[in-house]
Formats: structure tokens, sequence, C-alpha cells
């Protein structure tokens, strides 16, 4: 596989974006992968290589333009110093610049934590979008939801303290009554078990179900 790093501009500044490109060259079934409050560290850019060995050309935008964390109070601060319009406004122009730059046309979206609130969220307000695949991220007010067109599944642990099963039973309720296409998936795990690095809440089964579930479900919408 190739690793290549896209520059683009912001509203609020330059940034740049992580790419992977599989063995076979790039191709339109592009998954935009958003990073955990951390930032862009080695975990996701290994994520990003999983997605390039399954064959898919992988975008991954810095939102935090180049800074990594790594403790809980310093990626905290990270996460609540960024407006969820610069972080809307870094991914579109990174799916902007992976057009112009890589010669693509066909996005999903998925992301983790932090990442899975962009996505969740990006899938409702930006054009271009074809499928997403949110990890226990937060969930959008009404208003934001009521925009979803794209087919999603919403992944999430029942022993989640933050995206709590109260939550995701309110946003299946949302769902079913806006008749959204959304589908949640649930785990018997904590927030953040798919990340392989945190052996305190990793949990590798439930990591390998979803990962079979979310690569497949890419396959289909893309």
């Amino acid at each position: 596989m190739e690793k290549r790093e896209l520059s683009f501009s912001t509203k609020n500044g330059d940034t740049t974006a992580h790419v992977v490109i599989p063995d076979e060259g790039i191709n339109d079934k592009v998954v935009v992968l958003i990073h955990e409050w951390w930032g862009l560290n080695d975990h996701i850019k290994d994520v990003a290589a999983r997605y390039a060995e399954e064959g898919f050309t992988v975008v991954v935008p810095d939102l935090y333009r180049g800074h990594v964390y790594t403790t809980p109070e310093d990626a905290s601060k990270a996460m609540n110093g960024l407006s969820i319009d610069d972080g809307l406004d870094t991914i579109a122009c990174s799916i902007d610049a992976a057009k112009k730059q890589l010669g693509v046309s066909t996005f999903g979206i998925t992301g983790f934590c932090m990442g899975g609130t962009f996505a969740l969220r990006a899938a409702c307000e930006l054009e271009g979008l074809n499928v997403a695949a949110p990890f226990y991220g937060d969930i959008p007010e009404d208003s934001v939801l009521e925009k979803l067109k794209v087919p999603t599944v919403f992944i999430s642990g029942t022993r989640d303290a933050w995206i709590t099963a109260q939550k995701v039973d309110a946003l299946e309720g949302i769902a079913t009554r806006l008749g959204l296409p959304i589908k949640c998936v649930r785990y018997e795990s904590d927030h953040a078990f798919f990340n392989d690095t945190r052996p305190d809440v990793y949990d590798e089964k439930s990591a390998r179900d979803a990962w079979k579930i979310v690569t497949g479900f890419f396959n289909e919408n893309l």
C-alpha cells in the first residue's frame, strides 16, 4: 500500500489529511476516517491501513492541524476547543481536496468517539457522502438528524458511560419516527471498545464483528 499526505486550506487555517492507497491503486471506494479526541495518532493510521488492506482508498483529515494528545485531560480540552463548524469544514475541505488531488468521487465516512460524533453529523449536513458508520459518537439534535439521507450504521457499546444505552434508545426512537436510514448495532462493551491500544476497554470479539459489519456495509454502498 502507498501512503500520502494531502495539504489543503480551511476557513481556520491550513491542515493535512493522511491518505492510504490500497495495493491495487486509487479507487472510487473512499473511506473518510475521523480520528478520536487524541488526534491523528498511530492507532488511527493503523486503522486507515486496515481499511486499505480491505481495498478502500482512505482519507484521514487532521482536525487538530498537527496536534496529537496522550492524556485524557489534554484530549478533552482539545476536543472541547474544536467547534462543530470548524470540524465539519475541515472534513468538507478534505473531501474536496481528495476529489481534486486523487480524482475520486464516491465517499463513505466513519470515525470513533469524537470522530463518530463528526461522522454522524457530517452524514447529516455535508453533501457528497454516500454512506456512514459512526462508532460511539454523540448524537446531534433532531433538526440535524432529520437531514440524514444516506445509509448509516451506528455502532455502540451498552456499557458506554458517555454514549449511553439511553442515548442510543433515543436515536432509534427518532430514526423510527422520522423514517431515517439508520441501523443501530450494540455490543456488550465499553466506550472505545474498538481501540486495540487500550487494553482497559478493548473488546476483540466485538471489534472484529463491528469491523466485519462496517466493511461489508461500505462495500455494499460505495
